[in-house]
Protein backbone atom coordinates (compact mmCIF):
# COMPACT_ATOMS: atom_id res chain seq x y z
CA UNK A 1 0.00 0.00 0.00
CA UNK A 2 1.09 3.57 -0.60
CA UNK A 3 2.43 5.43 2.42
CA UNK A 4 -0.08 8.21 1.67
CA UNK A 5 -3.17 7.70 3.83
CA UNK A 6 -5.42 9.27 1.17
CA UNK A 7 -5.23 5.84 -0.50
CA UNK A 8 -6.93 4.25 2.51
CA UNK A 9 -8.54 0.87 2.06
CA UNK A 10 -12.10 0.10 3.08
CA UNK A 11 -12.01 -1.93 6.29
CA UNK A 12 -14.86 -4.28 7.21
CA UNK A 13 -15.34 -5.94 10.56
CA UNK A 14 -18.54 -7.33 12.01
CA UNK A 15 -21.26 -4.67 12.09
CA UNK A 16 -19.11 -1.83 10.73
CA UNK A 17 -17.36 -0.65 7.60
CA UNK A 18 -14.61 1.95 7.84
CA UNK A 19 -13.83 4.18 4.88
CA UNK A 20 -12.32 7.57 4.17
CA UNK A 21 -14.72 10.51 4.46
CA UNK A 22 -15.91 12.12 1.21
CA UNK A 23 -17.27 15.60 0.52
CA UNK A 24 -20.64 13.99 -0.23
CA UNK A 25 -20.84 12.86 3.44
CA UNK A 26 -21.01 16.46 4.70
CA UNK A 27 -24.76 16.84 5.19
CA UNK A 28 -25.27 13.58 7.09
CA UNK A 29 -22.12 14.06 9.16
CA UNK A 30 -22.86 17.67 10.13
CA UNK A 31 -26.43 16.82 11.13
CA UNK A 32 -25.22 13.93 13.32
CA UNK A 33 -22.52 16.11 14.89
CA UNK A 34 -25.00 18.87 15.73
CA UNK A 35 -27.51 16.42 17.21
CA UNK A 36 -24.73 14.89 19.34
CA UNK A 37 -23.50 18.13 21.00
CA UNK A 38 -24.99 17.35 24.40
CA UNK A 39 -24.04 13.70 24.17
CA UNK A 40 -20.39 14.56 23.51
CA UNK A 41 -20.38 16.79 26.61
CA UNK A 42 -17.28 18.79 25.58
CA UNK A 43 -15.19 15.60 25.28
CA UNK A 44 -14.93 16.00 21.50
CA UNK A 45 -15.96 18.62 18.95
CA UNK A 46 -16.74 17.08 15.56
CA UNK A 47 -16.96 19.38 12.53
CA UNK A 48 -20.35 21.12 12.51
CA UNK A 49 -19.99 23.27 9.40
CA UNK A 50 -19.32 22.44 5.77
CA UNK A 51 -15.99 24.31 5.90
CA UNK A 52 -14.88 22.39 9.01
CA UNK A 53 -15.95 19.10 7.45
CA UNK A 54 -13.99 19.89 4.27
CA UNK A 55 -10.90 20.46 6.43
CA UNK A 56 -11.52 17.08 8.06
CA UNK A 57 -11.84 15.36 4.65
CA UNK A 58 -8.67 17.13 3.50
CA UNK A 59 -6.65 15.75 6.41
CA UNK A 60 -6.33 12.48 4.48
CA UNK A 61 -4.21 14.30 1.89
CA UNK A 62 -1.40 14.42 4.45
CA UNK A 63 0.72 11.33 5.12
CA UNK A 64 0.50 12.18 8.82
CA UNK A 65 -3.25 11.40 9.00
CA UNK A 66 -5.55 8.47 8.27
CA UNK A 67 -9.20 9.35 8.91
CA UNK A 68 -12.04 6.85 8.70
CA UNK A 69 -15.79 7.18 8.98
CA UNK A 70 -17.48 4.37 10.87
CA UNK A 71 -20.48 3.20 8.88
CA UNK A 72 -23.07 1.00 10.57
CA UNK A 73 -23.68 -1.83 8.11
CA UNK A 74 -27.33 -2.45 9.03
CA UNK A 75 -28.46 1.14 8.42
CA UNK A 76 -25.72 2.43 6.13
CA UNK A 77 -25.52 5.52 8.36
CA UNK A 78 -22.41 7.31 9.61
CA UNK A 79 -22.01 6.18 13.23
CA UNK A 80 -18.82 8.09 14.04
CA UNK A 81 -15.14 8.38 13.22
CA UNK A 82 -11.83 6.82 14.10
CA UNK A 83 -8.64 8.62 13.12
CA UNK A 84 -4.91 8.12 13.21
CA UNK A 85 -3.08 11.43 13.46
CA UNK A 86 0.48 12.66 13.83
CA UNK A 87 1.67 9.47 12.16
CA UNK A 88 5.40 9.15 12.66
CA UNK A 89 7.54 6.93 10.48
CA UNK A 90 11.23 6.11 10.87
CA UNK A 91 12.36 4.81 14.23
CA UNK A 92 9.12 5.76 16.05
CA UNK A 93 6.33 4.21 13.89
CA UNK A 94 3.65 5.71 16.13
CA UNK A 95 0.28 7.41 15.71
CA UNK A 96 -2.27 9.05 17.97
CA UNK A 97 -5.75 7.58 17.94
CA UNK A 98 -8.91 9.67 18.14
CA UNK A 99 -12.47 8.41 17.89
CA UNK A 100 -16.09 9.08 18.73
CA UNK A 101 -19.55 7.81 17.97
CA UNK A 102 -22.61 9.92 17.39
CA UNK A 103 -25.58 9.78 19.71
CA UNK A 104 -27.73 6.71 19.13
CA UNK A 105 -24.88 4.41 18.09
CA UNK A 106 -23.37 3.48 21.45
CA UNK A 107 -23.75 0.28 23.42
CA UNK A 108 -23.82 -2.05 20.41
CA UNK A 109 -20.13 -2.87 20.01
CA UNK A 110 -19.66 -0.68 16.93
CA UNK A 111 -16.68 1.23 18.32
CA UNK A 112 -15.05 -1.93 19.67
CA UNK A 113 -15.16 -3.48 16.20
CA UNK A 114 -13.98 -0.24 14.56
CA UNK A 115 -11.11 0.02 17.05
CA UNK A 116 -10.04 -3.56 16.41
CA UNK A 117 -10.17 -3.03 12.64
CA UNK A 118 -7.99 0.10 12.87
CA UNK A 119 -5.51 -1.58 15.21
CA UNK A 120 -5.15 -4.52 12.79
CA UNK A 121 -4.73 -2.13 9.86
CA UNK A 122 -2.24 0.11 11.70
CA UNK A 123 -0.07 -2.80 12.82
CA UNK A 124 -0.54 -4.79 9.63
CA UNK A 125 -0.41 -3.25 6.20
CA UNK A 126 0.17 0.30 7.50
CA UNK A 127 3.30 -0.88 9.36
CA UNK A 128 3.07 1.01 12.66
CA UNK A 129 4.59 -0.22 15.92
CA UNK A 130 2.62 1.80 18.51
CA UNK A 131 -0.74 3.54 18.93
CA UNK A 132 -1.52 6.04 21.66
CA UNK A 133 -4.93 7.24 22.88
CA UNK A 134 -5.14 10.19 25.26
CA UNK A 135 -8.36 10.14 27.25
CA UNK A 136 -9.89 12.60 29.69
CA UNK A 137 -10.08 10.95 33.14
CA UNK A 138 -13.88 11.30 33.40
CA UNK A 139 -14.41 9.43 30.11
CA UNK A 140 -14.82 5.99 31.67
CA UNK A 141 -16.47 4.46 28.59
CA UNK A 142 -13.46 5.33 26.45
CA UNK A 143 -11.03 3.95 29.02
CA UNK A 144 -13.01 0.68 29.17
CA UNK A 145 -12.95 0.51 25.36
CA UNK A 146 -9.20 0.86 24.94
CA UNK A 147 -8.48 -1.48 27.84
CA UNK A 148 -10.73 -4.13 26.26
CA UNK A 149 -8.73 -3.74 23.02
CA UNK A 150 -5.38 -4.33 24.74
CA UNK A 151 -4.20 -0.80 25.54
CA UNK A 152 -2.27 -0.21 28.76
CA UNK A 153 -2.42 2.90 30.92
CA UNK A 154 1.01 4.53 30.69
CA UNK A 155 0.38 7.54 32.86
CA UNK A 156 -1.19 10.93 33.41
CA UNK A 157 -0.61 14.10 31.40
CA UNK A 158 -1.64 17.24 33.24
CA UNK A 159 -3.22 19.99 31.14
CA UNK A 160 -2.47 18.00 28.00
CA UNK A 161 -4.92 19.33 25.37
CA UNK A 162 -6.81 22.60 24.86
CA UNK A 163 -10.48 21.61 24.62
CA UNK A 164 -13.54 23.85 24.90
CA UNK A 165 -11.56 26.80 26.25
CA UNK A 166 -9.53 24.96 28.87
CA UNK A 167 -6.42 22.81 29.21
CA UNK A 168 -7.68 19.31 29.99
CA UNK A 169 -5.88 16.54 31.84
CA UNK A 170 -5.60 13.20 30.04
CA UNK A 171 -4.63 9.64 30.77
CA UNK A 172 -2.18 8.21 28.25
CA UNK A 173 -3.07 4.72 26.98
CA UNK A 174 -1.00 2.82 24.43
CA UNK A 175 -0.67 -0.49 22.64
CA UNK A 176 2.34 -1.83 20.75
CA UNK A 177 2.28 -4.36 17.95
CA UNK A 178 3.75 -7.14 20.09
CA UNK A 179 0.96 -6.66 22.70
CA UNK A 180 -1.62 -7.51 20.06
CA UNK A 181 -0.28 -11.04 19.63
CA UNK A 182 0.09 -12.03 23.29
Amino acid sequence: MSSKPNNLPVLRRGPVTLRAPRPSDAEEFIEAARKSRGFHDDLVHPPETRAAFEIYVGRNESPSNACFLIIENDSGRIAGTINLSQIFRGAFLNAYLGYYLFEGFTGRGLMTEAMRAVIEFAFGEFGLHRLEANIQPRNTASKRLVESCGFKNEGFSEKYLWIAGDWRDHERWAIVNSDLHK
